[in-house]
């Protein structure tokens, strides 16, 4: 990244943000971490687009992930988990609220922004690349929202994406926390274009020379042949259009017997959060009919209410801290979370409601 010519808006060693060329370079630099976000790298693209948007020598914005691992694995939620568990929980607020209104910031920005995006791209990492103009997917492009395992719910704008998705498949995707690669990812229009590994580098390189975003992708967006998630749809659809988690799950049941795809996502819906089960099925329910602005809006009143209640800080501790992979969620039994608990993370905050 070091070029005498270079404008450089903002960088640390959690993010580098230059102009080279005709584009504005944005590298997520923690490969040890998997290139999860803090709020400090939030803050720097933030900056960046800010800056960028009204450059004349900057074309468009190129955002990738340093290493060969992961384009961004989500927040750092050991962070944030420390943040709330310490009594910091609205430094955790703070966090969430500059990243989804980072997220709008991206969703709307008036040049194309590019994310190419190689290997592991989860929670965090999705809202900084699915909302751009164009996200290409790397051979090893991984994406998954596995957020309902540690008690969580699927944020950064899955609230308006993921229920847009074919059919019920993204409602499958949110209660399962599945991963889908790149053939997968670039059917269903999560990725936009899909390229070799090895070709990455080169279209960072011809879009920081200047050339159209159209030209230097053109070409990369055949669709792919085979897309199994797809061909399960039908059943995908009878099975996550049923009203409650509890019915989805005996639509899987009764499939089971004959269906090897049934079983395996009934199982794993089962190892879940209650709690996240069913919010994530009203989020994703609710999400259809709104716009982005509001459902980002929706999904700062669930985090809201998430970082004051139990289940988010019992699966961090089983799967990220003390990793025995058994957490205890409160309540423990679908059949035990209240209709109206839920409805409660949808209310209004007032003065506290998300801005932009």
């Amino acid at each position: 990244m070091q070029n005498g010519q270079d404008n450089q808006i903002r960088q640390n060693d959690e993010v580098l943000c230059e102009r080279r060329g005709a584009a504005g370079v944005v590298v997520l630099n923690r490969p040890k971490a998997l290139n999860a976000l803090t709020l400090g790298m939030v803050r720097g693209l933030r900056a960046a687009l800010d800056a960028w948007e009204h450059d004349d020598q900057v074309k468009h914005v190129v955002v990738v992930g340093a290493g060969d691992r992961a384009f961004c694995a989500g927040g750092d939620i050991r962070t944030l988990y420390e943040q709330g568990r310490s009594g910091r929980g609205a430094d955790a607020l703070t966090f969430w609220r500059e990243e989804y209104q980072l997220n709008v910031r991206i969703k709307e920005y008036g040049k194309p922004y590019v994310a190419l995006v190689e290997g592991i791209v989860m929670g965090g990492g999705f809202g900084v690349s699915v909302h751009g103009s164009h996200r290409v997917a790397g051979e090893r492009f991984t994406f998954a929202m596995p957020e309902v395992g540690i008690g969580f719910f699927p944020d950064v704008g899955a609230t308006y994406v993921l229920p847009r998705l074919p059919g019920e498949i993204g409602t499958c995707l949110a209660l399962t926390g599945d991963r889908v690669g790149q053939a997968e990812s670039l059917a269903l229009g999560l990725a936009t274009h899909a390229t070799a590994s090895g070709d990455l580098a080169l279209l960072r390189d011809k879009l920081i020379a200047g050339e159209p975003v159209a030209s230097v992708l053109e070409g990369l967006d055949a669709e792919p042949k085979n897309s199994p998630l797809m061909a399960e749809q039908d059943l995908i659809d009878h099975c996550f259009s049923a009203p409650t988690v509890a019915e989805i799950l005996a639509r899987l049941d009764e499939a089971a017997p004959g269906s090897p795809f049934a079983a395996k996502t009934a199982g794993t819906i089962r190892t879940k959060s209650p709690t996240s089960l069913a919010l994530t099925l009203a989020q994703m329910r609710r999400g259809r009919g709104i716009g982005f602005r509001e459902a980002m809006q929706l999904e700062y009143r669930i985090v809201s209410r998430i970082a004051q209640g139990h289940d988010f800080y019992e699966g961090v501790r089983a799967v990220i801290v003390d990793k025995d992979q058994a957490p205890k969620w409160q309540p423990g039994e679908l059949d035990q979370v209240s209709p109206a608990d839920i409805e409660a993370y949808f209310a209004p905050l007032g003065a506290d409601e998300l801005s932009f």
